[in-house]
């Protein structure tokens, strides 16, 4: 049997009546409140409050809130006056019918609230789905108006082309014909001149020619002879990079070699660990995808030592310490998640949009896992931070809410939850 409070308080105004009903330690998760015009229950086990009002309340403007321990309920008066009692007077008999009838309607009034919100669902999603066919309808128009204008213009150009190669065909055809005459009216010039013999102008082309080929002769016989071939013996300075040293960059390529050689160093520091291992199993890059295959299908330890591994090969790459610190997660090892993302957002410098999502992702997993440690202001400051990056996530808006909710140990409308 519950037990009923009796140290509530309640006032009144002439529009508005306030009750406060203390909760007794009990978690704003837990607290079960019903109420209607005439009746109001709050039940948090194994505490129970009623109230058979005096006056019928407006049941459509009620509002709740829980908050320092205690449940303050604002019930709207449907007539402006002061009552002279917060409850009735009557016997358990009608109580019970009271409570009986208030039980239904508020259980029809749910029943009724979730039918419009399905109703109104459906017609949002028929309107959506109107408006998109709408928009596809007036994109294949447009695509298609389009084909119809590149089909048109082809056209266009196509019939121009084909008068241009018919106009330059009938001006060959003329140049052709143009050029016969010409060879034929030189022929038969060419075959006068041959009857008649060579005229004066003939003589003295005839002349010329001959004069020049002579000069010619002449000056190829005073040529020099060409100068005698040698070989030169050229050596370069031995260097790893195959450009020229003086297009080299020297700092650079010294410190590529110098990480290179790190690398190597620290691929070569357990050779008798490693030396069993398959070749694609020593790529740090295989194994990250390995990884991530074992966490898609739910082997999470399999995960952390495929990142665990290729850390050990190269331990530079972000992403593997944020992938551990996510399987760390999901098997509950908070402690070295936080520390994964630590190491994450350390390597994740600087701060460019490129590695932007990786940020967000390292900053909510250490979150996450603060939180998952009751470390909750720890926990905020994470997801404020991976925020500030991506303001516009709805998820982190949602989760970072809900951490402030708890920090100041408040929470929604329990009716809603419970209900």
């Amino acid at each position: 049997m519950p037990l009923v409070v009796m140290d509530y308080v309640w006032t009144q105004t002439e529009t508005t009546l306030y009750i406060n009903v203390p909760l007794k330690g009990t978690k704003a998760g837990k607290v079960d409140i019903v109420c209607t015009d005439d009746y109001l229950k709050v039940h948090f086990p194994p505490y129970l409050f009623e109230a058979f009002l005096f006056e019928p309340v407006d049941d459509d403007r009620i509002a709740v809130r829980v908050a320092n321990g205690c449940a303050v309920i604002t019930l709207p008066k449907r007539t402006n006056k002061v009552w002279e009692h917060l409850m009735i007077s009557t016997d358990n008999k009608e109580k019970m019918e009271i409570r009986q009838r208030a039980l239904l309607k508020y259980h029809e009034k749910l029943s009724s609230e979730s039918i419009s919100k399905a109703a109104k669902q459906q017609a949002d999603n028929k309107y959506a789905l109107e408006t998109v066919i709408k928009l596809e309808k007036e994109e294949r128009d447009s695509i298609q108006k389009i084909k119809d204008a590149e089909q048109e213009k082809t056209t266009q150009e196509l019939a121009a082309w084909h008068f241009r190669q018919q106009q330059k065909a009938e001006q060959d055809v003329q140049l052709k014909l143009q050029s016969q005459k010409a060879k034929s009216h030189q022929l038969r010039t060419e075959t006068e001149s041959q009857k008649c013999g060579p005229s004066d102008q003939e003589k003295m082309k005839l002349d010329q020619r001959s004069n020049s080929n002579a000069k010619s002769k002449k000056a190829q016989d005073e040529l020099p002879p060409p100068r005698l071939r040698g070989n030169i013996q050229v050596t370069f300075t031995p260097r790893i990079f195959p450009t020229a040293l003086r297009e080299s960059r020297l700092p650079e390529e010294e410190e590529w070699l110098r990480k290179q050689a790190e690398t190597w160093r620290k691929v070569n520091v357990d050779v008798g660990e490693l030396k069993d291992l398959k070749k694609e199993e020593g790529n740090p890059y295989w194994l990250k995808d390995k990884g991530d295959k074992c966490f898609a299908t739910g082997d999470f330890l399999g995960a952390v030592n495929a990142y665990s591994l290729a850390i050990r090969l190269m331990g530079k790459i972000p992403a593997l310490y944020s992938n551990r610190a996510a399987c760390h997660l999901k098997l509950r090892n908070f402690h070295k998640a936080i520390e994964d993302s630590s190491q994450a957002l350390d390597l994740l410098t600087p701060p460019v949009p490129a590695n932007a999502a990786a940020r967000v992702r390292a900053f909510v997993r250490r979150g996450s896992a603060f939180c998952e440690l009751q470390a909750y202001p720890e926990g905020l400051q994470d997801f404020l931070a991976a925020l500030k990056i991506d303001p516009n996530n709805e998820a982190l808006l949602v989760d970072t809410q809900r951490i402030r909710d708890i920090i100041q140990g408040s929470a929604v409308n329990p009716a809603s939850e419970t209900e």
